[in-house]
């Protein structure tokens, strides 16, 4: 089994009086981890399936006795895709203030959905956490460096959720269009009460397409004939339900730089490409500078989260097409790294940004250096 990093990290937390409410798309593995954590405390502990009817029902209420008789005198309760549990927050916030020995971890789904009902009656009282498909920095615990130069080219085709990666191609195909069917179009329109279902899929193939491209809300309207605020709400949505990710542009001091624009990313490779059903290798694409820049920020995220660091991170551009892959914004200083899937390809450093942002470094990571801005969340970035 990969060992997840924020397993650890959990495990610190538990029984300092906060609830653990654990984020993440479908078969992310947080029932996995939900049980890994469980193992330590053996009979202490219950896990509890909310989907279930009948402990759906028996944790819809705020009486403490009726919820003290249901769990019993267990330290540890899991309480997986508790998003199923209407106002699940009312009942997390009664558990914790009358149960301050029991250890609560709330698994869900949809961020949108259970932060609409958990927020507010857990604050000051949670800790949220996030998991996300394997990350380069777990699966290389057990796997040799040379092995992952190995498992690039399928790494950028398929992806990296834990049923998908290291499989053979036919079965890495067949899981994803699960994965993409019962959780991109089910579970975002059953939860969010989302009726255009054929809007939501023409514009995930949309953004598919527009990988690592700069993107607006009123360009994506225009495109779907739709209106802007119901693409910019529907995006809104996708982000939340841990789809896509959103880089903003990083505009400060000059007058020519973009400020409204966008970038979108597939939190996996895999449900990118098969939202454009491509899988074929990176050597017979025309997209691999895209899908190698998807896999280089969406990674970068997922290391930097895994391990509780969340410095802003943009793009950069200008009005005469100077342009930064990405930047991240961390102790005062400005982060700028470019992309480059051809390890030949000559990069300018961009003086016009580093002249603006005398606080600012620069890097280009190719196929050959990318371990080193993928493995270590304290990158050391040079000049």
């Amino acid at each position: 089994m990969i060992q997840r990093t924020i397993h650890q990290t959990i495990t610190r937390y538990l029984f300092q009086g906060k609830v653990i409410v654990l984020y993440g798309a479908r078969r992310t593995g947080k029932t996995t981890l939900s049980k890994a954590i469980m193992e330590k405390h053996g009979d202490a502990a219950r896990y509890i399936n909310c989907e279930i009817q009948q402990y759906r029902t028996a944790l819809q209420t705020t009486n403490t006795a009726m919820l003290n008789d249901f769990l019993g005198n267990y330290k540890l309760i899991v309480l997986d895709e508790a998003q199923s549990i209407p106002d699940v927050g009312l009942t997390l916030k009664v558990l914790t203030d009358t149960r301050p020995d029991l250890q609560i971890i709330a698994t869900g789904s949809s961020s949108f959905d259970m932060a609409q009902t958990v927020s507010e009656p857990l604050t000051g009282r949670s800790r949220t956490f996030t998991l996300y498909p394997f990350s380069l920095a777990e699966i290389s615990q057990q796997t040799h460096p040379v092995e992952w130069g190995a498992r690039l080219d399928n790494i950028l085709r398929f992806g990296m959720y834990p049923e998908v990666y290291g499989r053979s191609d036919e079965m890495a195909y067949e899981e994803l269009r699960d994965i993409a069917t019962n959780y991109l179009y089910k579970d975002v329109l059953q939860y969010n009460q989302i009726k255009r279902s054929d809007l939501l899929f023409n514009l995930l193939q949309a953004l598919a397409l527009q990988v690592g491209n700069e993107v607006s809300y009123g360009e994506l309207a225009r495109l779907l004939g739709e209106n802007h605020h119901t693409v910019r709400s529907y995006i809104d949505l996708l982000e939340k339900s841990f789809v896509i990710i959103r880089l903003g542009s990083f505009s400060r001091n000059l007058r020519k730089e973009i400020s409204k624009s966008f970038k979108v990313y597939f939190l996996d490779n895999g449900i990118r490409n098969s939202l454009i059903n491509n899988f074929n290798p990176p050597s017979q694409r025309d997209d691999v500078g895209a899908l190698w820049e998807n896999f280089c920020v969406t990674e970068r995220i997922k290391l930097l989260h895994n391990n509780r660091l969340f410095p802003n991170s943009y793009f950069w551009r200008t009005y005469d097409r100077k342009e930064i892959d990405y930047i991240e914004e961390e102790g005062g200083r400005l982060h700028a790294t470019e992309f480059k899937w051809n390890v030949t390809a000559k990069v300018k450093r961009p003086k016009e940004f580093l002249q603006t942002y005398p606080n600012s470094d620069f890097n280009v990571v190719t196929r050959e250096n990318y371990p080193a801005f993928l493995l270590n969340p304290k990158w050391p970035h040079t000049d």
